[in-house]
């Protein structure tokens, strides 16, 4: 992989030292640039490998299926869990495919998305997966973390590039100053409204998984749906180990999520949710929107209730400048004319799930809030659990799987007014 360094101004903090108050003093500059990465195709098609177990870093979508727990290390592979115990998880194996962040299984096959291809993998050994197909060229460009990658045809290869801090000192007068903090440039941390989910918080049917709010691909029945941020991609499971394409339906813009409800699909977009029907798998066709204020929009559905957080952190997100942070409860009884029900005020709210009226939502930084939503006209917070970094969340069978940017925590909710911590996979401290 070929990388050349270019240094894109984001973040600074002014940290001063001082020698001396005679003459100049030591002043330390930190700041957050990005380092440009190249990967050509015969890179990325040669690059899926099974590897020893290894430390979550940058963990990013989570996906469950059976006794194991499929975690995505942005950009890199995907963490193979045994989870058979929640409360004593056991790291088995680590899938290295390039540029990943989509997750679905179905069967023995899991399916994943490695920059610009679709790719087949047999699982039934976890400890020896194997690629047995693969679909070319199924994406142009993507985006997570705020960052974008694209694909030039002409030479054949994939840019991308990655956050990386830098420091450099230099002599200042040594008049007394406070630190000074510069913002700039515009990408903020947006990690995984790159990619709704299976339906949430219950078993999905003919073998798949369970995904959580922020997935870009989802499986019913025999298709999965793989949407990026204007398309919706078709393929064809009905050979799970060599799926075909059928086809590409555009959505428009901003789109970023995918949750199957009944035979409707509910997409979160930037500017609002849309319903498509599914009743021919084939061919789905657009029922109905329901506009919002450009903000990031993971959504979830129960019971005809859909559950939809708005989040805009600021002039700089990709989500829109906004000032929306919000929980949004909206009836899809009548999926042609949805209808907000009540909005719910929020801090900086991610990925969400529900079961059984059990809601849980995921503010970044801010951690995680759990929430009794028996009367959605009465939506009642039970507990606010602050010491994490909350991105999504799937509830299952009373265990909550919880990924952020500090780890994997699990948690039993049997009793939705005391949740009780069942184990932690904390990610690598840097050294």
């Amino acid at each position: 992989m070929k990388k050349v360094i270019f240094r894109t101004l984001q973040w600074v903090a002014l940290v001063t030292a001082f020698a001396s108050c005679k003459d100049n003093c030591t002043q330390t500059v930190t700041y957050r640039g990005a380092e440009s990465v190249k990967v050509t195709l015969s890179e990325l098609r040669s690059g899926i490998k099974t590897l020893p177990a290894q430390a979550l870093e940058n963990p990013g979508k989570i996906y469950v299926k059976d006794n194991f727990l499929f975690i995505n290390e942005v950009k890199k592979g995907i963490h193979i869990i045994d989870n058979s115990n929640p409360s004593a998880p056991k790291a088995v194996s680590f899938i290295q495919i390039l540029g990943n962040i989509d997750i679905a299984v179905n069967g023995n096959i899991l399916y994943a998305d490695s920059y610009t291809d679709f790719v087949a993998l047999d699982i039934t050994n976890p400890n020896d997966v194997k690629e047995v197909s693969r679909n070319k060229d199924v994406f142009n460009n993507g985006q997570v973390d705020g960052i974008t990658w694209s694909y030039n045809a002409s030479d054949q290869t994939i840019y991308d590039s990655k956050y990386k801090l830098y420091t450099t000192t230099q002599e200042v007068a040594c008049e007394p100053q406070n630190p000074v903090y510069y913002y700039g440039g515009g990408i903020a941390f947006d990690q995984g409204l790159s990619s709704g989910g299976i339906k949430t918080g219950l078993p999905t049917a003919n073998g798949t998984g369970v995904s959580g709010s922020t997935a870009r691909f989802a499986i019913v029945d025999n298709r999965l749906y793989a949407v990026t941020q204007s398309d919706m991609k078709l393929f064809n499971l009905k050979n799970p180990s060599n799926p075909s394409q059928e086809g590409s339906i555009n959505l428009g813009f901003g789109i970023e999520t995918i949750f199957p409800y009944k035979n409707k699909l509910f997409l979160g977009t930037s500017t609002g949710v849309q319903i498509w029907d599914n009743a021919n798998p084939q061919k789905p066709t657009y029922l109905s929107r329901l506009d919002h204020a450009r903000a990031c929009d993971p959504v979830v559905v129960e019971n005809d209730i859909a559950y939809v957080t708005l989040r805009s952190v600021n002039n700089f997100t990709r989500c829109g400048a906004a000032s929306a942070n919000q929980l949004d409860v909206i009836d899809v009884s009548n999926p042609a004319s949805p209808i907000l029900k009540k909005t719910y005020p929020m801090d900086s709210p991610y990925g969400l799930g529900i079961d059984n009226k059990k809601l849980f939502i995921c503010e970044g930084t801010g951690g995680l809030k759990t929430f009794d939503a028996n009367d959605v006209m009465n939506i009642k917070q039970l507990q606010h659990f602050k010491e994490m970094n909350a991105f999504d969340v799937i509830p299952l069978n009373n265990t909550l799987m919880l990924i952020g940017k500090d780890g994997l925590y699990q948690y039993d909710y049997s009793n939705p007014n005391s949740l009780k911590l069942l184990s932690k996979i904390a990610v690598k401290t840097a050294s």
